[in-house]
């Protein structure tokens, strides 16, 4: 074990990490055993139609999306919890200032995106989503240098936006697209997208950048680089998913009125063209949609994380 924690210190720089890493390795551990384990058990038994009847892949994302709700319930309230109780200290020195629930907060998020990572390469769809991963996984461990961990706590509070993301991906998967619950959790999911990544999480970006400046003779330029560009990216995908998300609903919605009309042109003995294969062309596209769907609304997910 000293052996591990020299080489943290001595080799990684990472002089804060070393009291974390058990919070680290059960959180990470914890978050497996939901995927692997709990999310298939309790996913059968609670919704045995709507889970078991799709493919192993949309069962494996139904898990990730389990995981990342429990995550998000832990994460979002702990963090705001640290901040309440934040030291001036801390926000004194906004780039190398360190508080040790912070540490414990953090290793929590690394445990998930390190869970998340892995996944990403072994159940692979998408080379995004293990940039992703990867990304935020060196980021905040990075930040047990420590460096800019002030900022990280602030940016796990963009997983708010998740939980309702998280609730209209499984409305989708349960047959409930188009129902009022989706419209009303829908409201809450664009509110607190709009409030807490692009309000609040703008001024977050725009005082990181800031503090970037200042430090900039203090630290390697890679890292003005890789901050400064990945905040930038970050922040410019956020307005980006925001208007995804805005176009995903209003289809989702409009759709949903054309239903009716459908319904009356079978009342009165009027069939949908077929395709050959005993699936009408409506819902052919409507299945197209619900993919393209999960991917324009549900791997918005977050700044850093969800899929």
């Amino acid at each position: 074990m000293r052996a591990l924690e020299s080489f943290i210190i001595d080799s990684l720089g990472l002089t804060t990490l070393p009291p974390y890493l058990p919070v680290f390795l059960y959180a990470f551990l914890g978050f497996s055993l939901v995927h692997q384990i709990l999310a298939p058990w309790g996913s059968r038994r609670w919704f045995p139609a709507a889970y078991g009847s799709k493919n192993a892949r949309v069962q494996n994302s139904w898990s990730i999306h389990v995981v990342s709700q429990i995550h998000t319930l832990i994460i979002v309230p702990y963090a705001a919890w640290v901040l309440w109780h934040e030291s001036p200290a801390r926000g004194a020195d906004r780039a190398f200032g360190w508080d040790e629930q912070v540490g414990y907060v953090h290793a929590i998020a690394c445990g998930y995106f390190l869970w998340d990572s892995l996944d990403a390469v072994i159940n692979f769809t998408d080379l995004g989503f293990v940039v992703h991963g990867v990304a935020c996984l060196a980021i905040y461990t990075m930040s047990y240098k420590p460096f800019v961990a002030y900022y990280g706590t602030r940016c796990l509070l963009w997983e708010t936006s998740t939980f309702f993301l998280n609730i209209h991906w499984f409305m989708d998967k349960t047959n409930r697209t188009g129902s009022t619950a989706q419209l009303v959790n829908g409201f809450f999911l664009l509110s607190a997208f709009f409030s807490v990544r692009l309000i609040y999480g703008g001024k977050v970006s725009y005082d990181f950048l800031q503090t970037l400046i200042q430090v900039r003779h203090e630290v390697p330029l890679a890292y003005i680089l890789v901050y400064g560009l990945g905040n930038v990216v970050l922040t410019s995908l956020n307005w980006f998913w925001f208007y995804k998300m805005i176009s995903a609903l209003r289809r989702r919605f409009h759709d949903t009125d054309k239903a009716p009309k459908e319904q009356r042109r079978l009342v009165r003995g009027v069939q949908p063209k077929g395709n050959g294969n005993g699936t009408g062309h409506g819902e052919e596209a409507a299945h197209a949609h619900s993919d393209a769907e999960e991917g324009n609304v549900g791997a918005v997910g977050n700044g850093y994380g969800t899929r």
